[in-house]
């Protein structure tokens, strides 16, 4: 089964593809769909859907898992977060991809067994789950391949 994991952003959404065999986790790519600050919001939201749309045809993704959209205090950051993540949710909706959503405590479980764990705990073991040399760069990357772990870990993205 291939999964494709997303961590959402106007900015820059992450991405991370990989493939579970029985009890193994194979990374095939990762990478981060970026968004010029200077386009209106629109076309940035254009953007990330033809971008997103390229990355599932390459891999077709069985299953999709995306992060859960959490509050901050900044509502300005959560307002473009919720539209990045509409998009992505339509786009895999439209290619027929089943789509998982899990909280950042859901993820930082599933990959570090520790629902408080530091962003580098999850990046380490990130690298270590998937047997890759480095830590996976940008961070958005490892969150979104951290996302796809924690989908190919629960019981609910294999019915």
């Amino acid at each position: 089964m291939i999964i494709l994991g997303i961590d959402p952003g106007i900015a820059i959404t992450g991405y991370g593809i990989i493939r579970k065999e029985r009890d193994a986790l194979t990374c095939l790519d990762f990478g981060c769909i970026r968004t010029p600050a200077g386009l209106d919001m629109a076309e940035r939201l254009k953007m990330l859907s033809a971008e997103l749309k390229s990355v599932i045809k390459k891999h077709k993704p069985q299953s999709a898992a995306i992060e859960k959209l959490f509050f901050t205090t900044n509502a300005k950051t959560v307002i473009s977060v919720a539209q990045a993540r509409g998009v992505a949710l339509e786009t895999l909706a439209s290619y027929g991809v089943e789509i998982y959503e899990y909280t950042p405590l859901q993820v930082k479980q599933a990959t570090t067994s520790y629902g408080k764990a530091e962003k580098s705990q999850v990046q380490k073991m990130v690298m270590l789950l998937l047997g890759l040399k480095d830590i996976p760069k940008p961070d958005d990357a490892a969150d979104a391949l951290a996302i796809a772990i924690c989908c190919a870990n629960t019981n609910t993205c294999f019915n």
